[in-house]
């Protein structure tokens, strides 16, 4: 591999290739005014303590990507949509499991076309460095999202796409290469503010900002007490594995979601519409049979029991 342009467009090409639905590169300057805002944004929200108990947010490697991998020169960044336009079936008597959730692990798909990605760009030079993540490693994959082209970080923090809305998945491949970058994406939500005014426990305190400790995605899967918070518990409607609420408002996803063509993101056949009685009520070996390969085994059986009667208690 010689031109960098030639590099860069079979890069971005096979990473379709293996599956992927966008793909863009980010060049990893040294301390960009971008990035020092990025770090600065994140120093700040560590400060207010909005991280909750989700400790590993506060690496420093997440901080700079040098020290992740002293050698990076580029981000390789990929998505993955995986909406399913199933609707789930009105009544109190149903759990929520957000979509993300419904079909097999993402983590095993992502890993699987992100090792075929970077094994592949390996073979192309003795010289060639990669290491890929996804949702596993400290790296502000948002950010570079965004740097790359992909999306942008919209005022709920998930990136949106104008193919997809933020119906995605994304990956990142870090390199020793100096490649071709794309242009970063701007922001398109203008004036919008309905994922902070849909949100029922004001969990984005302010455009573009979260805070864990009152979002209900966060307590139904990271949340490892006995018992949740009475300031969640009043406001969960129905929700006992993550929240979509934010997303379910936003009209980029109201008017450019599209299925995926991921079979393994179809929902297994009892997470559309499962009943918070039946979930409530889950021995550990029923849990293992109904949740397999499921990005829900983060979720532990007494967990998933405990988001459940947490509902069935305020009804």
């Amino acid at each position: 591999m010689t031109d960098r342009a030639s590099i860069t467009d079979q890069i971005k090409q096979k990473a379709l290739d293996v599956g992927f639905h966008k793909a863009g590169i980010a060049i990893v300057p040294v301390e960009s005014d971008d990035e020092k805002a990025a770090v600065t944004s994140l120093q700040s929200w560590l400060n207010q303590d909005y991280q909750a108990d989700m400790a590993w947010m506060a690496n420093p490697k997440r901080q700079d990507l040098r020290l992740v991998m002293p050698e990076v020169r580029s981000v390789i960044c990929v998505a993955l949509n995986y909406y399913t336009p199933h609707d789930r079936p009105n009544g109190a008597q149903y759990a929520k499991i957000s979509r993300y959730g419904w079909g097999r692990d993402y983590h095993r798909i992502l890993h699987k076309k992100l090792k075929a990605l970077s094994t592949w760009l390996e073979s192309q030079g003795d010289d060639i460095q990669a290491r890929c993540y996804a949702d596993t490693g400290p790296v502000q994959d948002k950010f570079w999202a965004q740097q790359a082209g992909i999306g942008w970080v919209a005022k709920n923090s998930n990136v949106i796409t104008r193919d997809y809305g933020s119906w995605v998945f994304l990956g990142e491949v870090l390199t020793n290469l100096e490649l071709v970058g794309d242009r970063p994406h701007t922001s398109h939500c203008g004036t919008c503010t309905r994922c902070l005014d849909a949100c029922p426990t004001g969990a984005i305190t302010q455009p573009f900002v979260v805070d864990a400790n009152r979002c209900i995605a966060y307590h139904t899967i990271e949340n490892r007490a006995e018992t949740l918070p009475d300031t969640i518990t009043p406001h969960l409607q129905g929700w006992v594995a993550g929240c979509d609420i934010c997303q379910e408002v936003c009209p980029w996803n109201q008017r450019f979601a599209q299925e995926t063509d991921v079979t393994d993101f179809q929902p297994y056949p009892d997470n559309v519409a499962p009943t918070l009685v039946e979930l409530a009520e889950m021995s550990d070996q029923d849990y293992d049979r109904r949740f397999p390969a499921s990005a829900l085994r983060r979720i532990k059986p007494n967990m998933m029991r405990r988001n459940a009667r947490s509902n069935l208690e305020v009804k």
